[in-house]
């Protein structure tokens, strides 16, 4: 049984959504602010956070960053803000998936057990390989990324992105497909998230983000990588 952590300021947004996930099945543990959730999580490791962005103390970004200094846990952001900006923010500090409020208990539940089987079906480390090209190393099991002898610090999902797509040489792949494998769900997410990674991504490992030559566009279609 999978264990929840959620962490929303809103007494009943928090009492409504803990109902919701313990009919699906969850064991879950609420906190009202950023700074009981800190503490918290820290001590029992949830299989997934549910995180609002705009909390009492730390906000939701900042403890997000603070997860990710030591934690590779999934995250799915709630949030009443709109902007694009936010949800990118959200992205490329590491959440995996984000919902605007208002929002679909049901909704939550179905990203959740998205988010938990892409976790559940990912390769052992044992069973991952290193991949090479050139000046480009990817290493799955220490999720170690080397471009032209520096270390490339990454996201999770910029890390899980690069590796499926240098599995796939020269494969063109959709941004529904690549929100499928990589996401474990397409039909909740802004399409626009694989847009954003990609373009993060680039500005990390490719000497000229303008003009790619290893995660190139193929106009109309997605994006492939090129050995």
């Amino acid at each position: 049984m999978n264990r929840i952590a959620l962490v929303e300021d809103e007494p009943s947004i928090r009492e409504v959504v803990s109902l919701y996930l313990k009919r699906a099945g969850f064991i879950v543990t609420a906190y009202p602010d950023g700074l009981a959730a800190l503490e918290g999580i820290n001590l029992t490791m949830p299989d997934l956070v549910v995180l609002d962005v705009m909390l009492p103390g730390i906000d939701g970004f900042t403890l997000m960053s603070r997860l990710r200094d030591h934690s590779d846990v999934p995250i799915i952001l709630l949030t009443s803000r709109r902007e694009e900006s936010d949800r990118i923010a959200g992205l490329e500090l590491g959440a995996d998936d984000y919902v605007v409020k208002p929002f679909s208990p049901q909704e939550l539940v179905s990203r959740i057990r998205a988010v938990l089987r892409r976790v559940h079906s990912s390769p052992e480390p044992g069973d991952a390989i290193a991949l090479s090209f050139g000046d480009l190393s990817i290493n799955p099991k220490t999720r170690l990324i080397m471009h032209a002898g520096q270390e490339v610090i990454l996201t999770p999902k910029e890390f899980d992105m690069l590796y499926y797509l240098a599995q796939h040489p020269k494969q063109v792949f959709t941004r529904d497909q690549l929100l499928q494998n990589i996401w474990g769900i397409s039909e909740f997410i802004d399409p626009g998230t694989v847009t954003v990674h990609i373009r993060r991504l680039r500005e990390k490992i490719e000497k000229d983000p303008t003009s790619p030559v290893r995660l190139v566009t193929v106009w109309g279609v997605g994006y492939k990588f090129e050995p």
